[in-house]
């Protein structure tokens, strides 16, 4: 029965999440931190689900990995976008200075 409230707790961060990305989408921190929360609610909803099958430690070692090297990816294009740019503005970004 815990595993019921586990799996509906995390749904309902990840409908958090996206309402946050979704209405705050100013700074592009605030844009990565919201995947970020999706991520690991994403992560404990499948290791919740998955607590009776053999493989969900392997496929939630799996899944918090990707979401720590998509972490760290993001933090690297945001520093150098701030070297860049000198902001982290999303609406500053614009494919028509290329």
């Amino acid at each position: 029965m815990s595993t019921f409230y586990l799996s509906l707790l995390s749904m309902f961060g990840v409908f958090m999440a996206i309402m946050a990305l979704s209405l705050q989408y100013k700074h592009l921190l605030s844009v990565l931190l919201s995947l970020e929360a999706i991520t690991m609610n994403l992560f404990i909803l499948m290791f919740s689900l998955t607590s009776n099958i053999t493989f969900s430690g392997q496929t939630s070692l799996i899944l918090i990995t990707l979401g720590a090297c998509e972490a760290s990816l993001g933090l690297a294009i945001l520093v150098s976008i701030i070297r860049a740019e000198g902001n982290d503005y999303v609406s500053s970004f614009s494919m028509h200075k290329c």
